[in-house]
């Protein structure tokens, strides 16, 4: 091994502290070595109050600090002795790491109050506030891929530029027109013309065309001009539509099926089932042989934070199955080893003869 000549650089007193060495996960360092200059895309997302976060085309990474037990030198060559002297710029003592995480997306429901869009809302617009695409885009802490899946699931229009979050009494009222000219006009839900059912809703309900083509591409793949729609998304949704009204009320579970498989239509009610709502309803039995009663608890209106949230989910049920929890973690979890980690801190996991139920480590007061 050749012998280098250590020197401190004249420049090290400015470079102190300039310095910062990170650690790519093999994905990244994979994404970097194959892409070409244009291709190759990273971020440095978080805005002073936030702990930072890289973001790629599809994914979220925090930036995690690691103290490191020996120092390590930022060293370049001597200009005069590039072969055999070195300059010491700077000595760190700590590496960045990057982890994978969920993107920060539930700030959108908070940026966009009081921006709802809805049926006749026209003359509100000119003194409702604004947030716009470009700027959610640079603010909010998620990968493009990422960011726009989070608009598509919160049903959040682009209109002029501005993000709208469609109001759910309205998108129902759409999908259920959809459902309905989809039958009038004898067209395949597998591949229904576009710009028929766009017209329609525009001539005779008043619907802007910006509004129906974005709804249409949230339920289903649009190629060349044809809808695909996703019948199991556009049936949740319109489930979900009849089940938010009973927040604070329950429902019967047979009233409820019954309302829904009433809304979708004959064509569609075979496909009803309350597995598509997993993650938004909670089923109540108070008591051996009474009928069972549905009340609405969306897992998106839940704490972000998995320890606030396993604490509001212990109160409202002492113990949870399996296969109910699994679902009211889905959004705080980046994978399902993520979501058994979680569940391995936060809850204890028992078992009988109806199968695995997991109960708070912790007591909680009710």
């Amino acid at each position: 091994m050749s012998e280098l000549d250590l020197r401190l650089s004249t420049a090290t007193a400015q470079d102190t502290g300039s310095f910062r060495l990170l650690e790519l996960p093999p994905e990244l360092c994979q994404i970097i070595e194959s892409a070409s200059e244009k291709t190759a895309s990273l971020f440095i997302k978080g805005h002073p109050t936030e702990d930072a976060v890289l973001c790629t085309s599809d994914k979220t990474y925090a930036v995690r600090s690691v103290v490191l037990s020996n120092t390590v030198l930022v060293v370049t060559p001597s200009r005069s002795d590039p072969d055999g002297t070195v300059h010491i710029r700077d000595q760190l003592h700590e590496i960045l790491e990057l982890v994978p995480v969920v993107p920060k997306l539930h700030k959108l429901s908070i940026l966009l109050r009081d921006m709802e869009y809805d049926e006749g809302d026209e003359d509100r617009q000119a003194i409702m506030p604004k947030y716009s695409y470009d700027q959610a885009r640079s603010e909010i802490q998620a990968s493009e891929a990422e960011f726009s899946r989070g608009l598509k699931d919160r049903r959040i229009l682009v209109l002029e530029g501005q993000l709208r979050p469609i109001a759910p009494a309205h998108l129902s009222t759409i999908l259920e027109l959809l459902l309905n000219y989809l039958i009038s006009l004898s067209l395949s839900h597998q591949a229904a013309v576009v710009e028929e059912l766009v017209s329609v809703l525009d001539d005779e309900h008043e619907i802007p065309r910006a509004v129906s083509n974005q709804v249409i591409s949230w339920f289903g793949d649009v190629k060349e001009g044809l809808w695909k729609m996703d019948a199991d998304a556009v049936i949740r949704e319109l489930g979900i539509g009849i089940l938010r009204h009973h927040m604070h009320n329950p429902i019967s579970e047979n009233e409820f099926l019954k309302k829904w498989k009433n809304v979708v239509g004959d064509t569609f009610e075979p496909a009803v089932k309350l597995s598509l709502l997993s993650g938004d309803y909670l089923r109540n039995l108070s008591s051996i042989g009474e009928e069972a009663t549905l009340t609405y608890f969306p897992s998106s209106a839940l704490p972000v934070d998995p320890a606030a949230r396993f604490v509001e989910l212990f109160l409202t049920r002492q113990r949870w199955k399996h296969e109910e929890i699994e679902h009211f973690l889905l959004d705080i979890a980046v994978n399902s080893k993520e979501r058994d980690k979680l569940l391995l801190k936060h809850a204890r996991a028992l078992t009988d003869t109806e199968g695995v139920w997991y109960t708070a480590r912790v007591s909680y007061n009710n």
